[in-house]
């Protein structure tokens, strides 16, 4: 999403899907997820997601202002988050007027994770000019830079493409019009815009691998980085959700766009891969008087115990033995709570829960 130029195909996969991809992988474990299952009419989980917001153009030349207001995200009560693009005039807080509002959904500072699978369930919205798109971006953005951070792309969709979908990756030397890109077809002259599907990235060392519905479409290695370009993507990366109006690949809404437009999204998940993860792993953690002393294996220093998962103040005693500072004082007599590990390199451990009599 962030480009200041159109993609440039490079592959095109035309598949039927199968009906529904909803269950669990066999072999992964939920580390992450939005369900979106809160009252009608509230805002997304703060615990989780946080706004981009103005009307400054993203590097596309978009046209939307992005905003946190309710009119623009918010759920549905019926397990949803909706994102709704309205024609409107609206000045921002950057003091820039546009015709249009959206919003950019993103969960920096809040969870980045490397490898692993990143799953979103959605119903796309359609239109000249529409801009829907589930992504990520290197959680270094701020000190390195775009593309130097890495961009994955796993659902990317133009509103005059309603049946095709593009997974990219974007680096240093193969950004924008030159990024790595492949896409997925619906059969039939389906909609992206008709059903809900879901869209896929499984993530391990040197691979990653894009599908929709079940389907693998694309598969990128450093072997697919072209000469000067670096691979980027070992790395923990965070999420984003967003529809825009407008830019330079989509183009301007025209007369036969109807406004608003409605993007449904029934869940985001993330999953660890076991064999990935085996190196940090938490066998226990107790209560001992303020504290909660956790044991295990592959911590180092920089390791960080989240509780509930929220960092917390820990004490690297040694490989195998971390000392979560005065936590136990945070749980309440009869309560439990959910102990993680986070190391600096973007892995995480298992998850344990831990009581307080």
């Amino acid at each position: 999403m962030i480009r200041s130029s159109f993609l440039l195909l490079v592959a095109i996969t035309i598949v039927q899907p199968a009906a529904s991809f909803t269950t669990r992988p066999q072999n992964w474990n939920l580390v992450w997820s939005d369900e979106f299952d809160g009252p009608a009419g509230t805002g997304p989980d703060t615990t989780k997601w946080k706004f981009d917001i103005g009307g400054g153009g993203w590097g596309n030349n978009e046209l939307e202002s992005y905003t946190n207001r309710l009119d623009n995200a918010f759920i549905d009560g019926d397990g949803h988050l909706v994102i709704k693009s309205i024609k409107e005039t609206f000045t921002g807080p950057d003091g820039i007027s546009r015709n249009y509002t959206s919003a950019r959904l993103l969960t920096s500072g809040k969870f980045a994770r490397r490898f692993g699978r990143f799953e979103a369930r959605i119903k796309l919205p359609f239109g000249q000019g529409i801009w829907p798109a589930f992504w990520m971006l290197g959680d270094d953005i701020s000190t390195v830079g775009w593309p130097a951070c890495g961009e994955v792309d796993v659902m990317e969709n133009i509103g005059r493409e309603p049946s095709m979908n593009h997974g990219s990756l974007h680096g240093p030397g193969y950004s924008g019009g030159n990024s790595l890109t492949g896409a997925f077809a619906l059969a039939n002259d389906a909609h992206f815009s008709d059903d809900f599907h879901t869209f896929a990235l499984e993530w391990e060392p040197n691979t990653l691998r894009f599908y929709v519905d079940g389907n693998l479409y694309e598969t990128r290695t450093p072997a697919d980085v072209p000469s000067g370009g670096s691979w980027v993507f070992d790395k923990p990366f965070f999420l984003l959700l967003n529809v825009a109006v407008g830019g330079t690949w989509p183009g301007t809404p025209n007369d036969t766009t109807v406004f608003p437009q409605t993007e449904l999204v029934d869940y985001v998940r993330v999953y660890s891969d076991p064999e990935l993860d085996r190196s940090l792993l938490i066998a226990s953690a107790v209560i001992s008087g303020k504290n909660v002393i956790i044991t295990g294996d592959g911590f180092v220093p920089g390791s960080v115990i989240l509780m509930d998962g929220q960092e917390r103040t820990t004490k690297v005693t040694s490989s195998t033995t971390l000392n979560g500072k005065k936590l136990a004082k945070k749980i309440g007599h009869g309560q439990t709570a959910s102990i993680q590990v986070s190391n600096p390199d973007g892995s995480f451990s298992n998850t344990v829960t831990v009581l307080r009599h």
